[in-house]
């Protein structure tokens, strides 16, 4: 009995305190702000983390991904709803006629399937460069811009793939916007 509980005090005192203070260090050392998370700054103060989406609603803006929580990162997840359930069907239907009635030039099957579903977290900050691309005529009209330059923008801020194998393109949505608005007063 005794060798049992030493090799199980050795464990937790090994995989508890040692791996945890060898992977803390790692995050100080490597990670974005000493592992606390990157944050996004504009104009000297902090608007947002770079791995948290946030809702964007208005026609002048790239939209989100929708989020099942809110945006609430206290509270990450998804709606836990699947496909045959009628209420989320409900829900993908009236944030596919929404997003429609603000992009009347878009057709139902151009619509990137995130622009409607939640992510698993409700946190994503990110979208596709398609699911921005679609949304282009719509901001370049509420804005007065030329289309080509808020394409050109959008291409800009398509981050590959980590080394690139892993995971998509894709193009963060609060950096894409806090862009346009600069772009709006450059033009100015």
């Amino acid at each position: 009995m005794l060798p049992v509980l030493k090799l199980t005090v050795l464990c937790i005192l090994f995989f508890v305190i040692v791996y945890g203070a060898v992977v803390l260090g790692a995050a100080y050392l490597i990670a974005p702000n000493h592992g606390r998370g990157e944050t996004i700054v504009n104009q000297g103060q902090i608007v947002g983390f770079a791995i948290v989406g946030q809702s964007f609603t208005k026609d002048k803006y790239f939209w989100s991904r929708p989020s099942a929580v809110n945006y609430n990162a206290a509270g990450s997840g998804g709606s836990n709803k699947g496909p045959s359930n009628e209420e989320y069907l409900q829900t993908v239907r009236a944030r596919i006629d929404t997003f429609l009635v603000h992009n009347p030039g878009v057709k139902k099957s151009q619509i990137p399937v995130e622009l409607v579903t939640a992510s698993g977290s409700g946190l994503d900050p990110h979208l596709s460069p398609e699911a921005a691309r679609v949304q282009v005529p719509r901001i370049a009209k509420a804005r007065n811009v030329a289309e080509e330059k808020i394409y050109q923008l959008v291409n800009n801020h398509i981050e590959q793939p980590m080394l690139g194998l892993f995971g998509p393109s894709h193009v963060n949505v609060l950096r894409l916007n806090i862009d346009l608005d600069q772009l709006q007063l450059e033009k100015k």
